[in-house]
């Protein structure tokens, strides 16, 4: 069931098109990432569903029923740039922005100190803003932002400042929030963290969508029948065995093994490469070599929008 139906959206901005006729859904209890480079169209999206701006053409549903203001309050956002009063006492902050929310006094200040324990954050309560690191910071912000308790959650950029430590401790809150119900949205560039975190993805680039659909999926539908084989034995009898089946894209030999990266055509399968092969060689290992999802994003830009693609730090932290 979606949780989230983006319909046909379109926005524009003067003569610059944000967003031309995206669709996507997002299934309740899931993890989902919203992709693409900077100026793709991401951010006009989540501003749309967040209600700060309207689309000019198209809708989106929230559990089946047109966006509308009453739902504001089952929805958590944490925006990339970062919202909190630099001068004002954390606790004080905390509290502030969790009625906000419709939360009462008593039960704001009730789960703040749930978080904060749980955080190790106890001694901030009344340090100013400006007194935190920028890991700090965003973890103060991380408990505004779920503390009322939304269905669906956005993140953009989650573990911008995070060391490796803080970023696992927000992944791994990230995976118990949809263990207990919630739907994840998070815009990253970190490829890792998405291969790591989410089910399904879409990626938006030039105001369109160009991909989507879990990554268990998108994966195999761009593998490129490529294996790794490490093995010892003749390395002429082993590529005179493989003969027009496959390509051979790279060899290394260490302490009398032989590592190759294998291209089989797509008339024969692994099996028959491997029956092929097996009479001249004494087998190691055999490992099906798949595109990261990096890789697999950087290609489908690169195939839409060449001159704008740059390199590959598009998609990578």
């Amino acid at each position: 069931m979606s949780i989230l139906e983006i319909k046909n959206v379109s926005k524009k901005y003067g003569n610059h098109v944000a967003l031309n006729n995206v669709s996507i859904n997002i299934a309740e209890k899931s993890v989902f990432g919203l992709l693409g480079p900077n100026g793709a169209g991401k951010t006009s999206l989540i501003r749309i569903i967040n209600q700060i701006t309207g689309p000019d053409s198209g809708e989106v549903l929230f559990r089946g029923e047109k966006l509308q203001y009453k739902h504001i309050s089952k929805i958590g956002y944490l925006p990339e740039e970062r919202g909190l009063y630099k001068k004002m006492p954390v606790g004080e902050q905390a509290m502030y922005l969790a009625q906000l929310k419709g939360l009462s006094k008593a039960e704001a200040k009730k789960r703040l100190n749930f978080w904060f324990e749980k955080f190790d954050m106890q001694s901030w309560w009344k340090k100013k803003v400006d007194e935190l690191s920028k890991g700090m910071q965003q973890k103060v912000q991380f408990i505004v932002t779920i503390l009322h308790e939304p269905e669906l959650i956005i993140l953009d950029e989650p573990f911008s400042g995070f060391d490796p430590v803080n970023a696992q401790l927000i992944k791994n809150e990230i995976l118990e929030l949809r263990k207990n119900g919630a739907t994840i949205v998070f815009s990253t560039h970190n490829m890792g963290s998405v291969e790591e975190l989410c089910d399904s993805i879409a990626l938006i680039n030039k105001s369109e969508k160009i991909l989507d659909g879990t990554v268990k999926e998108i994966r195999k539908l761009h593998r490129t029948n490529t294996y790794k084989v490490a093995f010892k034995g003749n390395v002429m009898g082993f590529t005179n065995a493989l003969w027009t089946g496959g390509e051979v894209l790279e060899k290394i030999t260490e302490d009398d093994i032989n590592y190759f990266t294998i291209k089989i055509n797509k008339a024969i399968n692994s099996s028959q490469m491997l029956q092929a092969v097996l009479p001249h060689c004494e087998l190691v290992s055999f490992q099906e070599v798949v595109p990261s999802m990096n890789d697999i994003f950087i290609m489908k830009v690169s195939n839409n929008n060449p001159q704008e693609l740059g390199t590959k730090s598009n998609f990578t932290e």
